[in-house]
This record gives structure tokens, C-alpha cells and sequence, in this order.
């Protein structure tokens, strides 16, 4: 797939893997369009990278999706890459009592909904260029639970196969469909799980991006960067001793979160 002078819309883009795929793709020749909730951190992207378009724009809404589309193609008509980005992941102690039941399947609607409502929104506009494309980010977590974060894994679990149905239904047509598995990386996704992961096995977001981009213009459906490669056969070949390792200091992880504060709709 070609990645220059294209018109490329990536939600989630104010901080880490969006924000280092903002930075790559603009340095390719790229239209960068980014969303994202917070108006000040937007403010600050857009102070980084001068280049970029910006749009305030919540994916767990699809008021704010139908706006996002209809702003976005009549200003930037040429879009044709889509990657779908946002997303939360949250350390969850399903016995807490006090675990709203509102708030705990939040991540469905950022990480899994939102890209589900992004791509039937923006489809036929996609459909309708020459060359099209779709990125989903899932996680090395679709492949193996994680006991620490059961709702992340279970979403991206739902993206990763939600996107190998896409993919078949859209083989016959201009737009190709791709899956980047990313591993656990240096970003404010990992910050609350500091305590139980290794800085060492963090991947920098730099060279991740850069192995996604060039997987992609390989056409690779699927890209597996880093550590992700281990989770796919290690998910395939000793499944239980993955979910073991996975499952090391849950409990004492859990204990140190302070009760959930409910939140209000």
C-alpha cells in the first residue's frame, strides 16, 4: 500500500502510538487528521506538529462520529486511510462492590463500538476512492487474556475478530484491511500498570510505528511488532502457560487499588 500524499484520518492521536503515527506519517507527505477528546491536549498536538489537522471528537459518541464524518470529507474529500487508534485500558477489580455497572463496560464503547461505528460511517466514502484502506489497533491481549485488565482484553479480543470478518467481506472491493497487534509499549496506556510490568519490556513507540509502516506498505494484513510475535505463537502452542504468567501478582495488584468510585451519567 502506498504511504505518501495520502489523506489519512487517525483517531486518537494527541499521545502515544497516535501521536508517533501523526509524527511518521507527516514526515511521509501525508494529510494528517487526528481526533481527540481533550481540547488542550489537541491545542498542545497541534503545537508539536504544525502540520496536523485537528478535530475534537469523542469515538464513544455517534453524534460526535456523523459530525466528524461530515466535517472532515467536505474539508479533506481525498481521505482514504482510516485508522482507528483511540482507546482505554483500565486495571479492574470485577469483586469491587462499588464497580458501577455503567462504567465497567466502558472500554466497549472507545475501544471496541467506536471502531466498529467509525468504519460503517466512513465506508462508502472510502469505497468511493480509487485506493482505500483500514487499520485497526488491537493488542497482543486479543490473543490471551489478562487477568489485570479483563475488559481491554476482552474489546480487543472483539476488534481483532470483528476485523478478519471485515477483511473477507471487503476482499472484492478498493479497500484493504489491516490489523496492527501492538504489544505492551512506553505510553500513558501502560501508566497504571508501571507496578507490574518491566520497563524493559516496553516497546518504544518509535520503531514500533516504524515496523507497522513498513509492514503496510508490504501489504501485511496482519503486524505483529515486538514482543506480539512471542504472544502469537505463545497463545498458539502453550496457551495455559501464557495465561500463568499473565496471572503472576494479580492479586497483590488488585489490592492496592483504592474502590471504585462509581461514575455518573
Amino acid at each position: 500500500m502506498e504511504l505518501h500524499h495520502r489523506t489519512i484520518l487517525l483517531t486518537g492521536g494527541t499521545s502515544g502510538l497516535g501521536l508517533e503515527f501523526a509524527r511518521q506519517l507527516l514526515a511521509l507527505g501525508n494529510t494528517v487528521l487526528l481526533t481527540g477528546r481533550d481540547p488542550a491536549k489537541l491545542a498542545q498536538t497541534q503545537r508539536e506538529l504544525p502540520q496536523v489537522h485537528t478535530f475534537q471528537s469523542d469515538v464513544r459518541d455517534p453524534a460526535a462520529i456523523e459530525q466528524l464524518y461530515a466535517q472532515v470529507t467536505a474539508r479533506f474529500p481525498a481521505l482514504s486511510i482510516l485508522i482507528n487508534n483511540a482507546g482505554e485500558m483500565r486495571k479492574l477489580n470485577l469483586q469491587d462492590p462499588t464497580l458501577d455497572l455503567r462504567d465497567v463496560t466502558r472500554e466497549l464503547d472507545s475501544n471496541l463500538a467506536g471502531p466498529i461505528r467509525m468504519v460503517q460511517q466512513f465506508l462508502p466514502h472510502l469505497l468511493a476512492q480509487p485506493t482505500a484502506a483500514i487499520l485497526n489497533v488491537t493488542s497482543g491481549l486479543a490473543l490471551t487474556p489478562y487477568p489485570l485488565a479483563p475488559v481491554y482484553g476482552a474489546t480487543k479480543a472483539g476488534l481483532r475478530a470483528y476485523t478478519k470478518a471485515l477483511r473477507v467481506q471487503l476482499q472484492n472491493t478498493s479497500v484493504r484491511v489491516f490489523e496492527l497487534i501492538a504489544p505492551a509499549a512506553k505510553t500513558p496506556l501502560s501508566d497504571p500498570f508501571a507496578r507490574d510490568v518491566q520497563e524493559k519490556d516496553l516497546m518504544d513507540p518509535r520503531p514500533l510505528i516504524a515496523q507497522t509502516l513498513q509492514a503496510l506498505r508490504q501489504d501485511s494484513w496482519e503486524v505483529y511488532p515486538g514482543m506480539a510475535t512471542a504472544l502469537r505463537y505463545l497463545s498458539r502452542l502453550a496457551p495455559g502457560l501464557l495465561l500463568r504468567q499473565l496471572s503472576k501478582g494479580v492479586a497483590e495488584s488488585l489490592a492496592r487499588l483504592q474502590p471504585h468510585a462509581p461514575t455518573t451519567f
